[in-house]
């Protein structure tokens, strides 16, 4: 499956942002979704994660209450809702899919088989 990210830009601290994840080549209900991102000079650290069904969410303590993510699957649709942003939050977004025949592990990253180039957010003080 082919997974292109968009929706990042500037804003400022307090603002919101949805990312949107479009994914193409195979069923898009066959896989488990994710939400990563990657900070100047860090390694990349787990966002959210949603199952097939959209049924299971799963997110990291520091998206919890300001993050939503969600997924449209007669669309392939991908998208994670950002209020409330931090500077912090600068980062390199990625969406990425895991095979649900390799159970649900949203917070690994070995886990997803494909992943999207990644959008660029930027949250200013």
């Amino acid at each position: 499956v082919q997974l292109q990210a968009s929706g990042g830009g500037l804003v400022q601290a307090g603002d919101s942002l949805r990312l949107s994840c479009v994914a193409s080549g195979r069923t898009f209900s066959g896989y488990h979704m994710g939400w990563f991102r990657q900070a100047p000079g860090k390694e990349r650290e787990f966002v959210a994660g949603i199952s097939w069904s959209g049924v299971g969410l799963t997110y990291a303590d520091s998206a919890k209450g300001r993050f939503t993510i969600s997924r449209h699957i007669a669309t392939n649709m991908l998208y994670l809702q950002m209020n409330s942003l931090k500077p912090d939050d600068t980062a390199v977004y990625y969406c990425a899919a895991e095979a649900t025949t390799k159970g649900y592990r949203p917070r690994e990253q070995s886990a997803y088989d494909y992943w999207g180039q990644g959008t660029l957010v930027t949250v200013s003080s």
